[in-house]
């Protein structure tokens, strides 16, 4: 024996433990009765062993073991020092602005999540945080935005709702050099298929209800930091602002993340098929999708990425085509939200980024004819037999 079987050659793996090993042992091992799936610690407060002495837990704002098994896992799988869980991606969000102060200034990829738009635009702008929105997938954009007052470059990659693709190492080294903050919102991605800190940013929040949790069951954020500084300010935050994720919503992302690997890939492999279909189908006008070769961002993720993702936005004749989809699907879901495992379709412009002004919509290229897809786990040639139905006029 020792020589393969015929038909049976076999890869030998290295002695790195890839990301998808790391999200399935998530909690595995971590807890002293010896239970397989971390418990949920459902407690206010810890009782102390006597004064002067605690259990390394005293109050479940500061600190939860099931919440702790999810922080220490993302910050594993994104290669950080320190990871910390919100009550919503939104809420992991704010508190990274809050490193911030009146007077500084950001650069923020334009076509981004409407939320994220909506925080600096509306909330943060009144406590004199500004922000300018640039084509962050455009280098030449970079340089010209950054002011004194600059502080942080603020990426999506690829972006929402229009899948543009940032070079970030050399956005990174850009920053890096003129002493700011990059901060990625890797949320389409995961650290599954990129990891920006390995690529020179200094922090990666999620909104982890979408891929992460991957079961349309739990909204959570969470924020994962390069530095020890970083991760000691964001603490000081968290545990000051208080929107920490319970117990029971941790367990919840904790479990979902474990099929994290198997999820996407199949995610993945049905949305370029999907794609490839739209692309030459006759009501659709234009496809966004990094995995089309046609794609002007496709060689560029591909040397960033091990994948392109599972979210599809394409752009319909007209209106009046775009509302007969969302009316007809019936396998496919008309919903907000993204990255669960069932495939959902979304009308950016009256949902996700309805604060947007409508004319800042038209020149960005989210126009009433634009329809997100959050592409699931369903068998493929369901997806395209219910697609192809919607599509018939």
């Amino acid at each position: 024996m020792g020589d393969d079987l015929p038909g049976c050659a076999v890869k030998k793996g290295g002695n790195v433990i890839k990301t998808s090993t790391k999200a399935v042992q998530l909690g595995v091992g971590q807890d002293p009765t010896g239970a397989l799936s971390i418990p949920v610690y459902q407690t206010a407060t810890f009782r102390h062993p006597r004064f002067g002495e605690s259990t390394g837990y005293d109050y479940s704002r500061s600190g939860n073991p099931t919440r702790q098994v999810l922080e220490r896992g993302i910050a594993r799988l994104d290669g950080g020092v320190g990871g910390f869980a919100y009550a919503s991606g939104m809420a992991a969000l704010t508190n990274l602005l809050l490193l911030f102060k009146p007077g500084d200034h950001l650069v923020v990829t334009e076509d981004l999540y409407g939320g994220t738009f909506r925080l600096l635009d509306k909330v943060f702008s009144q406590y004199r945080l500004a922000a300018t929105f640039i084509d962050t997938s455009d280098l030449n954009q970079v340089a010209p935005a950054i002011k004194d007052e600059t502080k942080a470059i603020l990426l999506e990659t690829p972006t929402n709702p229009l899948l543009k693709v940032a070079d970030r190492s050399k956005i990174s080294a850009m920053a890096r050099g003129k002493g700011l903050l990059t901060i990625v919102d890797n949320t389409f991605m995961t650290p599954y298929l990129q990891q920006p800190l390995a690529m020179g940013a200094d922090l990666v929040v999620y909104s982890a209800t979408k891929f992460l949790a991957g079961h349309n069951d739990v909204v959570a954020g969470l924020v994962v930091a390069k530095s020890e500084d970083l991760a000691e300010r964001i603490y000081f935050l968290q545990n000051s602002v208080g929107a920490v994720l319970g117990p029971q919503d941790s367990w919840l992302v904790i479990r979902g993340m474990k099929t994290l690997g198997v999820r996407l890939d199949r995610q993945t492999e049905n949305a370029r098929t999907i794609a490839c279909w739209l692309a030459s189908h006759k009501a659709v006008r234009r496809v966004f999708y990094p995995g089309l070769e046609t794609h002007p961002g496709h060689q560029l993720l591909k040397e960033q990425a091990r994948g392109f993702g599972a979210m599809v936005s394409f752009e319909v004749l007209d209106k009046s085509m775009a509302e007969q989809i969302l009316n007809k699907v019936n396998l496919v879901s008309f919903a907000e939200s993204l990255g669960g495992v069932e495939t959902l379709v979304t009308f950016p412009a009256f949902q996700t980024h309805a604060d947007i002004d409508p004319a800042e919509r038209e020149r960005l290229g989210i126009n009433e004819r634009l329809l997100r897809l959050s592409v699931g786990i369903e068998d493929v040639d369901d997806l395209l037999a219910d697609l192809e139905q919607a599509l018939i006029e």
